[in-house]
């Protein structure tokens, strides 16, 4: 019996079929659409009797390559590729709620999100509730007749809030609900919801999937029932993922096992180092002691990721400050990226959160989220200690 591969023997090696050329890395499909050999295959095809290529706002070679290796990497039964992170994740609940359907999600979610969530479901007759993280009497008590959805971050957005995955997945199953999680932050090398009982796990690939801050994507992976829910609708409105983008990202999962292990090499050097300075109110880090889930992320994730808060003494002034003092680092609202980047999430990622909204998810005026990058931690360190000291 053959054994299983490991993540980055199949991040490599899953490839789309060999063409008449022979190629060694897989070339790029730029074509809109495909030829059919008879007028009883285009029927076939188009009544979904065959599988074949069509038009590349359904399905393409690159495209389906991407998906099949995300698809092996989270051990998800299908999955389809967007346009954009936010994409995957309007489709996976715009897909699957109608009129009068409820969704229970967590608190701490990303801001558009968020806004899907409070603005652009509502104009539909779908309703939302927010529950806590770590209060599992705050999922039990909403959950009702007209709760369709579970959605989840973890780690949150940019608070780094734990969800207990195992506990959630119980929980979903025993009631009969799907369980979307938004698997970001952790990727299918950190983390693996579906193991833990999810549904479905969506992606923004723009961000550590992509790794080089160069294009941006999506995808949902997971169940295939809910997939081909998704996939009509994506097929249908049009959130394409196009082929090139599709080639990169794919590309970029060969190497997403290394450079996420420097990720996180640094980002727990970087937090480790800044717990306790004079500057910083407080560090928050999963794989830190002091985070307040620290088990929990032992538990379930391999590692603590590649992002780390930085709460600043002096507040949103302090933070200006110190944004405009650094000199390695990026100010940039992405994150994922070989650069180190930093973000003030209070005036731009969260800033359409009002101030109770982020009190509440612990996104705090001084709060500073960095996504570090890969390169030599000495030197991003230096970076924010002479930042720091410029801003007193």
């Amino acid at each position: 019996m053959t054994e299983p591969r490991h993540f980055e023997t199949d991040a490599i090696r899953t490839q789309v079929p060999r063409s008449a050329e022979r190629e060694h890395s897989v070339p790029l499909f730029l074509t809109s659409s495909f030829v059919f050999d008879s007028a009883e295959q285009a029927r076939a095809l188009f009544s979904d009797e065959i599988d074949g290529n069509v038009y590349s706002r359904y399905a393409n070679p690159n495209t389906d390559e991407f998906v099949h290796k995300l698809c092996k990497l989270e051990g998800g039964e299908d999955g389809i590729a967007t346009a954009s992170g936010m994409a995957a994740v309007f489709t996976s609940l715009a897909s699957r709620l109608s009129s009068g359907d409820h969704v229970l999600a967590s608190r701490a979610l990303f801001g558009s999100t968020h806004q899907i969530l409070t603005r652009i479901l509502p104009k539909w007759g779908v309703s939302f509730s927010y529950a806590d993280a770590s209060d599992p009497d705050t999922w039990t008590s909403q959950i009702t007749p007209s709760t369709k959805l579970l959605f989840v971050e973890t780690p949150s957005n940019p608070g780094l809030e734990l969800v207990d995955l195992a506990w959630l997945g119980a929980l979903a199953r025993e009631r009969g609900i799907p369980l979307i999680v938004d698997n970001c932050f952790a990727t299918p090398y950190l983390q693996r919801p579906l193991e833990y009982g999810a549904s479905l796990v969506v992606h923004s690939a723009t961000k550590f999937i992509d790794g080089q801050g160069r294009t941006l994507g999506g995808a949902i992976i997971g169940d295939k029932a809910l997939v081909a829910d998704a996939r009509f609708f994506a097929r249908h409105t049009g959130p394409a993922l196009s082929p090139f983008n599709a080639w990169m990202l794919s590309k970029s999962l060969e190497t997403l096992a290394v450079r996420m292990d420097r990720h996180c090499a640094n980002a727990l050097a970087l937090a480790t180092h800044f717990e306790g300075h004079a500057d910083v109110e407080s560090v928050r880090y999963p794989f830190l002691p002091s985070h307040p889930q620290y088990a929990l992320a032992q538990q379930q994730m391999r590692a603590g990721g590649g992002i780390v808060v930085l709460v600043l003494r002096g507040g949103i002034e302090r933070c200006r400050r110190f944004l405009d003092a650094l000199a390695l680092c990026s100010h940039s609202p992405n994150l994922g990226d070989t650069r180190t980047i930093v973000t003030h999430p209070t005036s731009t990622t969260h800033s359409k959160l009002t101030e109770d909204e982020r009190q509440r998810v612990g996104i705090v005026p001084g709060l500073v989220r960095v996504s570090v990058g890969l390169e030599h931690v000495g030197d991003v360190i230096a970076d924010i200690e002479q930042a720091l000291a410029s801003s007193r």
